[in-house]
């Protein structure tokens, strides 16, 4: 069953969160919250971050490369690393029955 508790909004819009909730949710001090209005008031919520890796174009040719399950494929491959302007012998990458 949900609880409700109250809290007061401070200077510049601050507002506490029970300390209680904080523990539940795994909210603590520098966590990100997403805030959103919903149709019975405001909802917040932990928000979920996920580390992003930036590929530059030598790293995606290496994935296709890399990924290539067949001689065929590997030709594919190629043709699509020399179309983004690149060498595939410059790429470090494993041809298809390399172990």
């Amino acid at each position: 069953m949900a609880v409700s508790e109250s809290s007061r909004i401070g200077k510049r819009g601050t507002f506490v969160i029970p300390a209680r909730l904080r523990r539940i949710f795994g909210i603590q001090e520098g966590s990100e919250v997403i805030v959103e209005e919903t149709a019975e008031g405001i909802l917040i919520r932990p928000a979920v971050t996920v580390p992003l890796e930036m590929y530059d174009s030598e790293r995606k040719a290496e994935f296709l490369l890399s990924n290539a399950v067949d001689a065929e494929d590997y030709k594919h491959a190629l043709d699509a690393v020399r179309t983004m302007g690149l060498d595939p012998t410059k790429i470090p990458h494993h041809r298809p029955g390399d172990d």
